[in-house]
């Protein structure tokens, strides 16, 4: 299992985490199997979003002797009523929610506490004035790690990112949701109708956010990764079946992304998944099946794909075209875009404008100018 440092947390998290919607099946029975099958293959990160008190102690028991192996991403504002799942914003409910999950967990602290489901600016405001401050409070005092916030709106989680209060962001990002512009609904990222007509690469407030995450040291944890297993279908809102190799390459190719958490149902789904990390640069190529979609296209923009390598002067391309729109986004040169392209072992300035590159693109990027203008922003 690959790893990745979680942004500024310093956390080496799997690259491949795991989701919790296993941990539901046959009343719990099925968790300590998935997660002994997760542990063995090296995943070491969990999101715990369900606030059910079956999945919280099924998940408590599996952890039992082994809680310090594995890095919890678990969910406040969450608690259960009647019998179901309820998101709330009344602090009394997220005190009562927190000393639950702690409880069934076993444990008494969580690595990174995650403010759930803010996907508008009155969402945002509210927790502002209640989850955020009770999720700093109870990091000061060591029962929450890192501070993190789950969210569907690129707009609303820029805002969040920005504030300088979120550590950790976990965002649904796929090829066909990242096309589609913010919306206070989540819904409509999946809805039929969203995609009747063509869609022209990424909405550019994702393209923006995921680049800030990386710019300010935001880990990008994925939500959403097949689109509820939508993207796995023929039914896919692209109008063909993605593999999860390809589903999971994507995301881990955007700027940001830490880990992908995957929400296996079973052992066998589970091991479907971690398939990937055996799975040949092929199985793993995503740009060849984006070009027969029929109703989405990504002419000429660069989607970090490596298809252009390998370059005649040994230029890592798509490392120079992502620093390069870094700071196009941000609109400067910050000091840490400026240090690791530094660190690169060839440089813009190398290029020398053969066109092998062009020739390889799926995309039709129009490279040779990408690194005239990476030369001249970052003089070399």
């Amino acid at each position: 299992m690959n790893d990745r440092i979680l942004g500024r947390t310093g956390l080496k998290v799997s690259e491949i985490g795991l989701g919790c919607e296993g941990f539901n099946e046959e009343n719990g029975a099925r968790t300590r199997g998935i997660v002994d099958l997760a542990h063995a293959h090296g995943v070491n990160y969990i999101d715990l979003y369900s606030s059910s008190p079956v999945v919280r102690s099924s998940l408590g028991r599996a952890l039992a002797g082994r809680r310090g192996e594995f890095i919890l991403q678990a969910h406040l504002c969450t608690i259960w009523r009647g019998g179901q799942y309820k998101c709330t914003r009344k602090l009394s409910e997220i005190e009562e929610g927190f000393s639950d999950l702690l409880a069934r967990l076993e444990t008494d602290y969580i690595d990174v506490g995650m403010i759930h489901y803010v996907d508008s600016f009155a969402e945002w405001e509210k927790v502002q004035q209640t989850a955020l401050p009770y999720a700093l409070q109870k990091k000061a005092e060591g029962r929450i790690g890192f501070i993190g916030m789950s969210s569907h709106n690129p707009l609303v989680a820029q805002a969040a990112v920005e504030s300088g209060y979120i550590d950790v962001l976990m965002f649904s990002v796929n090829p066909c949701y990242d096309l589609q512009p913010a919306d206070e609904d989540c819904e409509r990222l999946w809805l039929e109708e969203s995609y009747r007509d063509p869609l022209v690469n990424m909405d550019p407030a994702r393209e923006k956010l995921y680049e800030t995450c990386e710019k300010l040291g935001v880990g990008i944890t994925v939500m959403k990764a097949f689109g509820g297993g939508d993207l796995l279908t023929d039914d896919s809102p692209a109008g063909k079946a993605l593999t999860p190799e390809q589903c999971i390459g994507y995301c881990l190719d955007r700027p940001g992304v830490c880990t992908v958490l995957v929400g296996a149902h079973s052992e066998e789904e589970l091991l479907r998944d971690l398939r990937f990390e055996e799975a040949t640069a092929e199985e793993k190529d995503y740009a060849a099946a984006f070009l027969t979609f029929p109703k989405i296209s990504w002419a000429g923009h660069c989607m970090y794909c490596g298809h252009c390598a390998p370059c005649t002067a040994g230029i890592d391309v798509a490392a120079v075209t992502k620093f390069l729109n870094l700071v196009r986004a941000q609109r400067e040169l910050p000091e840490t875009v400026r240090e690791h392209y530094a660190a690169l072992g060839r440089h813009a300035a190398d290029c020398i404008g053969c066109g092998a590159c062009e020739t390889r693109c799926p995309f039709g990027v129009k490279i040779i100018e990408n690194m005239r203008a990476a030369k001249e922003v970052f003089g070399g």
